[in-house]
């Protein structure tokens, strides 16, 4: 309510969110002041979302670099969709099923091939011996899952996404999900068990 006593004529952060993404034009701005709001609803959920996208595709791809890549391009094509989101929350799903897709596509056009592709924090060293020996023994046994197990391990325990929304962000059959989710799972533990006795 304005101080007049009368009914503020604003628009929702949804249809700012998506009146930003259309350019605002097309969602029928009324003034400039409305754009600079649509401009700081974005940059409020680009902070929400950002750091948490960005660890996901750092965990699923092993390389920082490539993150920093696939994060600011999936903001990009995410700006530039004509696809229409309800809230925040269906946003950040729209924009993690965009950086799966962008890392899919990564994946699929070339493999590692020197070591100047190598992710940088294969070459980091850590504080303790404990942490070492349990980054080595996540690492590797992270290395030797498929990115599609990386990536259903970090939405669902990382992001704590559910079973339905890792499906809508991996474009899978929610049933299948609970199944591969508890594969990995499985997968996960007996590398890890099989680097420890070692």
């Amino acid at each position: 309510m304005r101080k007049d006593g009368g009914a503020r004529d604003e628009m929702t952060e949804s249809q700012l969110l998506q009146a930003l993404r259309s350019g605002g034009d097309a969602a029928g701005l009324r003034s400039h002041a409305e754009l600079r709001m649509n401009s700081e609803v974005f940059a409020g959920f680009y902070e929400r979302a950002a750091r948490p996208l960005w660890a996901y595709l750092a965990r699923a791809s092993q390389d920082a670099v490539l993150a920093d890549d696939l994060t600011q391009e999936s903001f990009v094509r995410f700006l530039g969709a004509e696809v229409t989101v309800d809230g925040e929350v269906e946003a950040r799903r729209y924009l993690f099923r965009i950086a799966t897709n962008l890392l899919k596509d990564h994946w699929r056009r070339r493999p590692m091939s020197s070591i100047e592709e190598m992710p940088q924090e294969a070459f980091a060293t850590a504080e303790s011996s404990a942490q070492v020996d349990a980054q080595a023994w996540l690492g590797a046994a992270m290395a030797q899952m498929s990115v599609r197990e990386r990536q259903m391990l970090w939405l669902a325990y990382a992001e704590g996404y559910s079973h339905s929304e890792i499906a809508e962000v991996m474009g899978l059959g929610s049933t299948s999900v609970r199944l591969l989710l508890f594969r990995a799972r499985k997968k996960v533990a007996a590398l890890l068990t099989k680097g420890e006795a070692r």
